[in-house]
């Protein structure tokens, strides 16, 4: 599949996520007219998050999937942390007000709440958190396919209002049965302290993108695949690092080759390393590499047997783990 395919069901996914963020919106509004749940109330106020959050995340895929122009020569990737963070602080705002309304109202009127129809709330939150659960999980799946963060985020959101809905139906069922109203607004605060800690997540996250934090999962991948398929003329690698742009990676590093290689032959073996990461990471890498020629030092780690000018014996090939290849400096110490 190529990038406009992907940008394209990216695009269309994220409209239908949308679309189900609205009617369950309105479904839980009504469930929560119906029982007067605070529970639900709490669900219904986090589905309102979820359509802004939806929207916002659409115009994120939309805008990140733009072109390479003067004033932004590394893409608009940069939105998507940004949208992250949006959804972060509005979420964290219908946390702390579903937490300070509860409070509230069990302070003024803990005996006189009236819960009616909860077999209506049970089963109505039921299909909406069934629904949920399968959107979030196919939105993971495409996200991490197409390398769309925004989708990605967008599922977890939707897989954690999941599970969140079913602790909301247990309670409203072992309210049904034991009939003690306590329960209802105890089952809204925990629910709020989970969108706060959702929240906070979000923004340490988009936070963590906008600053360029290291991703040592992702360089931990990538130092182990190009282990795995260096070639003999790559005796060093170190320096490396990678910004994310959205879906797009930027990558650079130094690369160490033979000192007698010319400028077109270290220019081949660039080429070589670039279409490798391509292939395991897609087409939006970018790799930045600075050449560097290899000393006498090198000698020891280098595992060419064919190399004609060695001056020293080989003693041991360095693995390309992300201690090694994340150093500033080489391998080597002169």
């Amino acid at each position: 599949m190529n990038d406009s395919k992907k940008i394209k069901l990216n695009l269309n996914f994220q409209k239908i996520i949308c679309f189900v963020a609205i009617i369950f919106f309105f479904i839980k509004f009504i469930t929560w007219h119906i029982t007067s749940s605070l529970s639900i109330f709490s669900d219904a106020m986090e589905s309102l998050i979820n359509i802004i959050s939806g929207f916002v995340g659409l115009c994120s895929l939309y805008i990140s999937s733009l072109p390479k122009d003067k004033n932004h020569p590394y893409g608009h990737g940069k939105i998507e942390f940004i949208s992250t963070a949006i959804e972060g602080v509005l979420i964290s705002i219908v946390g702390i007000t579903i937490f300070i309304n509860t409070f509230i109202r069990i302070k003024d009127n803990m005996d006189g709440i009236l819960l009616s129809r909860l077999d209506y709330g049970v089963l109505l939150m039921s299909f909406t958190g069934i629904i949920n659960y399968f959107l979030g999980f196919l939105a993971c799946k495409i996200g991490h396919k197409n390398g769309a963060l925004t989708l990605i985020a967008s599922g977890k959101h939707l897989k954690i209002d999941t599970y969140s809905t079913f602790g909301i139906v247990v309670g409203l069922i072992l309210l049904n049965i034991t009939k003690c109203t306590w329960i209802d607004p105890m089952i809204s605060m925990v629910f709020s302290s989970v969108i706060l800690y959702t929240g906070f997540q979000l923004l340490r996250n988009a936070t963590a993108g906008i600053m360029d934090e290291s991703d040592k999962k992702l360089l931990k991948k990538l130092s182990f695949y190009l282990n795995e398929k260096r070639d003999i003329h790559w005796i060093d690698l170190h320096n490396l690092k990678i910004i994310k742009y959205g879906s797009a990676l930027h990558i650079d590093c130094h690369l160490t080759v033979p000192w007698f290689f010319n400028i077109k032959k270290a220019n081949q073996e660039v080429k070589k390393l670039t279409q490798l990461t391509k292939n395991e990471f897609g087409s939006k890498v970018e790799l930045s590499v600075h050449v560097e020629a290899c000393s006498n030092n090198h000698c020891t780690l280098c595992f060419n047997r064919f190399c004609k000018v060695r001056k020293n014996i080989f003693q041991q090939k360095i693995l390309w783990t992300l201690d090694k290849t994340s150093y500033e400096n080489n391998n080597i110490k002169f």
